[in-house]
């Protein structure tokens, strides 16, 4: 039998989807039987629809859905004829599909230094980078938090470089009253679970205002088919299903709601960590005045020497965190040859060391909030006794 004191505080789960998704459990149910009447299972009607819906959400022309993220930004590389001997240049401070999907078209990844108080690439560092084997630009709007597009619209038009969005945790962020997704030449965005509109597995989709590049994406997706077993390219199988698009259809239509609850949830931790006077040990997530934040990810920054230690004392506290990204991609050992070493993109790397994500996902309420700082107050006072009793 649990004590009192564990009945009276429950473990706050880093994000609990089935809270997320009971109140829309009849819609989401009868979306799969619409489908599963229908006999189509991939590609379809259903999948064209929610691509019109995606279009619209995002403001873009064209949406092209495929399996997964990382096929969006695959897919999209290959559509702009990018491969071997090319450079992309991109953040290292991302998930690994980022580069990877450079990698994956031959394409030599080119990593510069995130912004020094931020998560998300520095313009500078790509305007130093640009050289005559570069051939496209990957920011990503890390978090939720769209990258500082305006100087990067400036090298891409100087440059003749493409803008590949990274929006894969960023469906619905704002750059100066425009979304995520029509901000570059593509964007690229994750059906992900976990993500603000995420599916009941993988799915992704790339948004496109250019009309004869989404049909190359469009072609690339099946095989490079132009119909009738008519193959103009060689691409891969990249289609997504009719089931995930039902599911995402139906969250699409609460995405908003979700979004202002993530946005609600920022701004009452926000307050929480004030009220607690923690600014000696946590640094709240920045977000600059022309953007809309989305919180993907609520991370904030505690000093390096003792992350572990509030991460391991918040989960055995009972509350949900986790580290995204604890090392830097142009420090994983599959990138080695690229040259990189420890200390040359230094804002990356101690990002790395320093952030801790607490849970910010729908369904979250304040009282749980509340529970979320008030272990994490406790554990930044007990090392701020333990160092004083040290340098006494």
């Amino acid at each position: 039998m649990d004590s009192p004191e564990t009945a009276a505080t429950p473990p706050v789960p880093f994000i609990d989807l089935s809270a997320q998704h009971k109140p829309i459990a009849d819609e989401l149910l009868e979306a799969v039987t619409r489908v599963l009447d229908s006999g189509q299972f991939v590609l379809g009607e259903e999948v064209a629809t929610l691509e019109t819906e995606i279009a619209s959400f995002c403001d873009s022309r064209h949406a092209v859905s495929c399996a997964s993220g990382t096929d969006a930004l695959v897919l999209s590389l290959m559509a702009l004829g990018i491969g071997p001997g090319d450079e992309v240049i991109t953040s290292p401070f991302t998930f690994f599909a980022t580069a990877g999907a450079i990698h994956r078209v031959g394409a030599t990844p080119v990593f510069v230094d995130i912004e020094s108080d931020g998560f998300n690439i520095c313009p500078e560092a790509v305007a130093n980078a640009i050289n005559e084997k570069t051939r496209a630009i990957i920011p990503v709007h890390l978090f939720g938090h769209t990258a500082n597009m305006e100087p990067l619209w400036r090298l891409a038009v100087q440059n003749d470089l493409p803008l590949i969005e990274d929006a894969c945790q960023a469906i619905g962020a704002e750059y100066q009253g425009r979304k995520a997704g029509v901000l570059g030449r593509v964007g690229c965005f994750s059906f992900f679970p976990t993500k603000n509109l995420g599916g009941a597995g993988d799915g992704g989709v790339v948004t496109v205002d250019d009309s004869d590049l989404a049909a190359r994406i469009a072609q690339l997706r099946v095989h490079g088919d132009v119909g009738g077993y008519q193959h103009v390219s060689v691409g891969f199988n990249s289609r997504l299903d009719a089931l995930q698009a039902a599911i995402l259809r139906v969250k699409l239509t609460q995405l908003e709601t979700w979004t202002e609850q993530r946005i609600a949830s920022a701004g009452h931790y926000d307050q929480l960590l004030d009220d607690a006077d923690l600014d000696d040990w946590v640094t709240r997530p920045r977000t600059a005045d022309s953007c809309r934040h989305v919180y993907n990810q609520y991370t904030v920054r505690v000093p390096a020497s003792q992350r572990d230690f509030i991460l391991g004392s918040l989960r055995e506290d009972g509350i949900g965190c986790a580290v995204y990204y604890p090392t830097p991609l142009h420090l994983q050992p599959c990138f080695e040859s690229l040259g990189y070493s420890s200390g040359s993109l230094p804002y990356a790397e101690r990002a790395a060391t320093e952030v801790i994500s607490l849970p910010i996902a729908p369904g979250l309420d304040a009282v749980a909030r509340q529970r979320v700082v008030e272990r994490l107050d406790a554990v930044c006072q007990a090392l701020g006794a333990g160092a004083r009793r040290r340098a006494a």
